[in-house]
């Protein structure tokens, strides 16, 4: 399991670090070609779109707070296919973005130093790698610094900045149709797809409830802001003319406000924001294949974790060959390819929550409730499929062969997944009122659910997991429950019916096991070695033992070997325990079904017995 060990700070500044880059020192020259001084506004709404995009996101990082981030969600809710392929696509569009963000580097070092981009990218990715393979802990602290110290320089050049605005430079602010401004927005909002980081490693987070949607919502509204600003500052000083044509448009505004001293902050606030992309970028792009590995569509061996720094050692190795084999490929295009798939991840995310909250699964239960379902999520679906018609064919095509390959390997590899549910089986069969579960993906939620909460386990927690639960919905005798069990109850201890069936009854007989008019808790010993069953009974309408306890509701058939007395006795006080949880009894006969059942008794904070 991988440590928990990011914070607030390290969830705000891996969000901000991811979008911060050349989103902004490169793109506002080409965005305002399109739009003109209104190139501002193009910014403040790509900002917007992308914190109503990202409530979804939010909501799903939440309730599953997971390696893999969006691949998880997707594989849990329309299946391995279409699983498999989010996680590659995903997993490439990240390592490319990080490949763009350590070329700009390469670039900047070769033009101060003469040293060739291809070794300096080579030794840059060893030392992001090596990074992030001693720890997330130390790569999130690394990259909280990177970020302090590039927004302490944006924010300088925008106060000098905003003191020598040229009104002039906003005459005419609009010129064309006022689509263009939305379509500028589109195009700009690649430069938000950094967002989708942290959900890649939300398992690492500590406190997901409250630090994922504290650390994303704060981060989006930032960047939207020192975007809307930074641009603003740039088209109020610089020549229209020269910013139309510049890919350096903040340097060049810096060096025109500040002199040679404001170009030189620029270009290291532009290498700090190439490096917390390049960092966070293969700290989430890493998740990718262990996610899949967990998941039995890659080797087992990529998700093995690192004993000592507890991060997934092969993973992140992986990774940072296919992001230095990307550096020998023209960039452009696979930078676009990339926007297109984390646009796609956009479309299927806000799916993604209609479908779990419509399947109805007990153990989906976010912290954070994306607001206006499902009328957002479906704005959301509509506008991200409208930005990635924008993008163009070319980068389609390019994302469609990406797609083809990981079709393939899901083919070849991945197809032989076994006893997997998704959501949308759930919805399905919520529809048809057919058989097509059988409540895996509610235990799978559960332990996410266990961990998300540091909700402490032991012994009696493993029972009841392996437990089976019946449900009685009319009343009978002690004996005839007995019956009712011990069919399959034979098969699991290898004994006769009648054998179990008589234990029990001379265990009643010599002493009384129904504990008051609630509970009742039979148990025997059974032949063999390291052998223990339990099995749960909840009987709204009683179950008659003695005379006086004839309508008990919470009946434990407990049975173990010799060598498993401690545990047995640790297990009936494991009950008693939990029994006398406030509101236990009422909960008990109010909750629907045998999941609810399962989750009131593991989910509780009753004291733990080791």
């Amino acid at each position: 399991m991988l440590k928990k060990e990011i914070s607030f700070l390290g969830v705000f500044s891996i969000a901000s670090g991811a979008m911060i880059s050349s989103g902004i020192f490169i793109l506002p020259g080409i965005a305002f070609s399109k739009v003109g001084p209104a190139v501002f506004v193009s910014y403040f709404i790509a900002g917007v779109l992308g914190l109503i995009g990202i409530f979804s996101v939010i909501e799903l990082s939440t309730a599953m707070p997971k390696a893999g981030g969006d691949y998880f969600f997707i594989n849990k809710t329309f299946g391995p296919f279409l699983g498999t392929i989010s996680g590659f696509l995903g997993w490439f569009a990240l390592s490319l973005k990080s490949a763009f963000a350590i070329f700009g580097i390469s670039e900047v070092i070769f033009l101060y130093t003469g040293i060739n981009p291809i070794i300096a990218g080579f030794i840059l990715c060893l030392f992001f790698v090596f990074l992030n393979l001693i720890g997330v802990k130390e790569a999130a602290i690394f990259q909280i610094i990177m970020v302090v110290g590039l927004l302490s320089l944006i924010i300088l050049f925008i106060i000098i900045g905003l003191q020598k605005i040229q009104p002039s430079h906003f005459i005419p602010f609009y010129t064309g149709n006022i689509n263009n401004i939305v379509i500028t927005s589109g195009f700009v909002f690649i430069s938000f797809g950094g967002l989708l980081n942290v959900a890649n490693i939300s398992e690492e987070v500590k406190n997901p409830q409250r630090n994922i949607p504290l650390g994303m919502i704060t981060s989006i509204i930032v960047v939207t802001l020192l975007y809307t600003f930074i641009t603003y500052v740039i088209t109020g000083t610089l020549n229209p003319m020269v910013f139309k044509d510049s890919l350096t448009p903040v340097a060049d505004s810096a060096k025109l406000i500040m002199g040679t001293a404001g170009y030189i902050i620029i270009i290291i606030a532009s290498l700090l924001a190439f490096f917390t992309t390049a960092n966070a970028g293969i700290m989430s792009a890493s998740r990718y294949p262990l996610a899949l590995s967990r998941d039995q569509l890659l080797p087992k061996k990529i998700a093995l974790i690192s004993k000592k720094f507890k991060t997934p050692t092969i993973s992140i190795i992986i990774t940072g060959i296919i992001i230095y084999l990307t550096l020998l490929l023209p960039l452009e295009m696979l930078v676009k390819a990339a926007s297109t798939v984390i646009l796609t991840s956009y479309v299927l995310t806000n799916l993604s929550v209609i479908i779990l909250r419509e399947s109805k699964i007990i153990n989906y239960k976010p912290s954070f409730k994306a607001p206006f379902y499902p009328w957002l999520q479906i704005v959301c679906v509509i506008l991200f499929t409208f930005f990635i018609i924008d993008l163009g064919i070319a980068a389609i095509e390019l994302s469609l062969a990406l797609l083809f390959i990981s079709f393939c390997i899901y083919i070849f590899y991945g197809r032989k997944l076994k006893n997997s549910e998704y959501a949308l089986l759930y919805l399905l069969k919520r529809i048809t009122d057919r058989r097509l579960t059988e409540n895996i993906i509610e235990d799978e939620l559960r332990e996410i659910l266990i961990n998300r909460d540091n909700v402490e386990q032991d012994n009696f927690d493993q029972l009841i997991k392996n437990a089976k639960i019946i449900d009685i919905d009319e009343f009978m005798d002690f004996e005839n429950l007995l019956k009712k069990v011990a069919k399959s109850l034979s098969k699991e201890i290898e004994m006769t019916e009648e054998e179990i069936t008589s234990r029990f009854i001379k265990r009643q007989q010599e002493s009384n096991t129904a504990l008051s008019d609630f509970l009742a808790l039979p148990h025997i010993i059974i032949d063999g070695e390291d052998k223990m069953f339990l099995r749960i009974i909840r009987a709204k309408k009683g179950i008659k033992f003695t005379e006086k306890e004839n309508k008990i509701k919470a009946i434990f058939l407990l049975g173990g070997t010799k060598e498993k007395r401690v545990l047995h006795l640790k297990t009936l006080a494991s009950i008693a325990t939990l029994v006398g949880l406030k509101d236990f009894q009422e909960k008990w006969l109010s909750v629907d079904n045998i999941i609810e059942i399962k989750n009131l008794m593991i989910l509780s904070n009753r004291k733990r017995f080791y």
